[in-house]
């Protein structure tokens, strides 16, 4: 397996800030994402969603000039489907032939010299792993009617899995992570999540992007939520109590400060709440053994956030 291309220290490193100035707080998955590629490795990130994997990606390949493809593991993405097929109607006029192949996205990125990214990659069948396997191991693969595909030596095999999530997963082989690396990717710290939901809503309310990106942070800490919103949750949350506020005629309060204040206007807490139930409620997945709803655990979250936090803060 060869690395991208011939890259000196320096090189690389220009590589990295280029694509650091587009992705907030990962600096250092941003090193070991790149130096892992760069090396001629393939890679697992295992994180929860909305954790900035698949920009990581992106911003790679787009500096690199080469496609990523993307794919979803799930029990459909069957062998056939992950490499390719004959065109029916052609091979009924022509017989088989390497002239009537369909490339399936693991030939496409094969022939490109592109990063294959496959999310939920456990709930992938085992055969169609096993397919990946020998394209990681050989760097080629045989098709029956097609030949022998080689590689470009830029493709990559990237997959990302969501240790949170066990419904409708399989156990990854020894011999899955023994050809590949792996690095757990977690949640942004909650100043980087304010700089993420501020670029992606273009909301120059503090107010409103600390309360979203606080509430949302707090459905990870919560006792009854098994898996927490992403800062996806926290955008929506933004963008919604942001739109409700201009519809209700309710002045946003103009505080830079990041934890709320105790004299919030209650017209505009209580229209955030009416963001969080939308925005939030199908993004927590509760614990088994707990007997509430997201709604209640939202509005628990909400009485905490805006109420009990700012009168313990400031007694009296």
């Amino acid at each position: 397996m060869t690395s991208l291309r011939p890259l000196e220290t320096h090189g690389l490193a220009a590589i990295r800030a280029r694509i650091a100035a587009e992705v907030v707080g990962r600096d250092r998955e941003l090193d070991l994402v790149l130096a892992a590629v760069a090396a001629g490795r393939d890679l697992i990130l295992e994180g929860p969603p909305g954790t900035s994997k698949s920009t990581l990606l992106r911003s790679i390949t787009a500096d690199w000039g080469i496609p990523l493809v993307l794919v979803e593991g799930n029990a459909d993405l069957t062998p056939g489907r992950l490499v390719g097929h004959h065109n029916p109607a052609r091979v009924l006029r022509e017989d088989y032939s390497p002239d009537n192949f369909v490339d399936g996205p693991l030939i496409e990125a094969m022939r490109a010299g592109g990063f294959l990214y496959v999310e939920e990659f456990n709930r992938a069948p085992e055969d169609t792993i096993d397919t990946l396997l020998t394209a990681m191991a050989e760097r080629t693969i045989t098709v029956p009617r097609v030949g022998t595909i080689t590689a470009q030596p830029s493709f990559r095999i990237v997959a990302s899995m969501n240790p949170f999530d066990n419904v409708g997963t399989t156990r990854l082989s020894t011999s899955v992570y023994d050809r590949m690396c792996r690095l757990v990717v977690d949640y942004q710290d909650d100043a980087a999540e304010r700089e993420i939901v501020s670029r992606r809503t273009g909301l120059t309310s503090t107010r409103v992007v600390a309360d979203a990106v606080g509430v949302t942070r707090d459905t990870r800490r919560h006792d009854a939520v098994r898996q927490g919103s992403s800062v996806r949750g926290a955008i929506d949350t933004a963008l919604l109590a942001h739109q409700l506020c201009e519809m209700r005629g309710i002045t946003i309060p103009a505080d830079d400060d990041i934890a709320p204040p105790r004299d919030l206007p209650s017209d505009y807490t209580a229209t955030f709440l009416d963001a969080m139930q939308v925005a939030l409620s199908g993004r927590i997945h509760l614990d088994d053994t707990v007997f509430t709803t997201a709604e209640q655990v939202l509005a628990e979250i909400w009485q905490n956030h805006f109420l009990l936090a700012p009168a313990a803060a400031e007694p009296g």
